[in-house]
């Protein structure tokens, strides 16, 4: 039996579709109505790490947004220790928004300019584990140590200009931790961060999955970062989920045509011989936009092995090795 049949999840998605009304050019057009998600379906338990990957526009960072309560979803529910996270009020909804926090893609934007690094972890700290001011500058500097932000004294008396791009990071991180974060969702979090840097920030983050048992939603363009920190993985083409499961089954043996596609488009130095890229049949390569009439597969314009039956029959979901999921005839 699987370690995850014994543990009961402490975030889960069912069934959740999101649709925007977006206006056509012209003050009088009628509204339109577009699906960025459609039945999202997921799991993530303690201590683990599920990353979510496709290209910008698929709806990634919508989940992230619908979970942070930014938005409703049209349908389905999201459940947080079994609590459905859009019912919740007043001191529950409190402790919601403490454990479950997110860290944002751009670093230079996610620190108040005018206030050092201890304000920045203060303030939680006083919100939700208030103690006397000793306490809690001891514990501001675990955090900034735990980041990496040594000398923590130096580092926390620091504004956000006077730090680097990946410090600035590190800083928002530590305060994630000061507000006691068990779910963080990560959405691109080294996107914006020099490439030298990346690795020592996934490297925090894994380290705080591993020894502090946090659970992370990674939300990523990149599918090689994707198989260097995440246990599971789901694969997202314009808001459906078109191929999921372990992280190592889905890249080495991917199924699907867009996530061959994924695959074959980052470099790999292990990978051995060359991974046939899928042949684009449409002209326009950008991701189509869904509505709720929409019919068919997704991302039949763009399959190379497409069929008539594809413009009319949404794909089930089914599973094709054991723990390795997609929506396709094909695979």
């Amino acid at each position: 039996m699987k370690a995850q049949e014994l543990v009961k999840p402490i975030f889960s998605v069912k069934n959740v579709t999101m649709d925007f009304k977006v206006s056509k050019k012209g003050f009088f057009s009628k509204k339109s109505t577009i699906r960025a998600l459609n039945d999202i379906s997921f799991d993530l338990y303690p201590g683990e790490s599920l990353a979510i990957v496709g290209e910008s526009g698929c709806g990634k960072s919508t989940i992230c947004r619908i979970a942070m309560k930014f938005y409703k979803p049209s349908s389905g529910e999201m459940f947080f220790e079994n609590k459905n996270i859009h019912e919740l009020k007043g001191e529950k909804l409190k402790s919601y928004r403490q454990k479950s926090q997110m860290i944002f893609q751009d670093p230079f934007s996610s620190l108040n300019p005018l206030h050092n690094v201890y304000y920045h972890l203060k303030r939680p700290l006083e919100l939700y584990h208030p103690s006397d001011e000793e306490t809690m500058y001891k514990k501001m500097d675990e955090y900034l140590t735990m980041v990496g932000l040594t000398p923590p004294k130096d580092q926390g008396e620091k504004f956000p200009h006077q730090l680097s791009g990946g410090q600035k990071q590190r800083a928002y991180i530590a305060r994630v931790l000061a507000v006691g974060a068990d779910v963080i969702f990560a959405d691109e979090p080294t996107s914006m961060l020099d490439v030298s840097i990346r690795l020592g920030v996934l490297n925090l983050l894994n380290n705080l999955k591993k020894e502090m048992k946090k659970s992370f939603v990674y939300i990523t363009h990149d599918i090689a970062t994707a198989r260097y920190f995440a246990d599971r993985i789901i694969v997202l083409y314009a808001g459906h989920m078109v191929e999921w499961g372990d992280v190592d089954k889905v890249i080495c043996n991917p199924k699907h045509p867009y996530t061959k596609l994924l695959v074959a488009a980052a470099p790999d130095p292990e990978r051995e011989g060359v991974v046939d890229l899928p042949v684009v049949r449409d002209k326009d390569t950008e991701i189509r936009q869904w509505t709720p009439e929409s019919k068919g597969c997704p991302f039949r314009t763009r399959c190379p092995v497409a069929q008539d039956i594809c413009a009319s029959k949404f794909p089930e979901a089914r599973e094709v090795e054991s723990g390795q999921f997609i929506r396709c005839i094909h695979g």
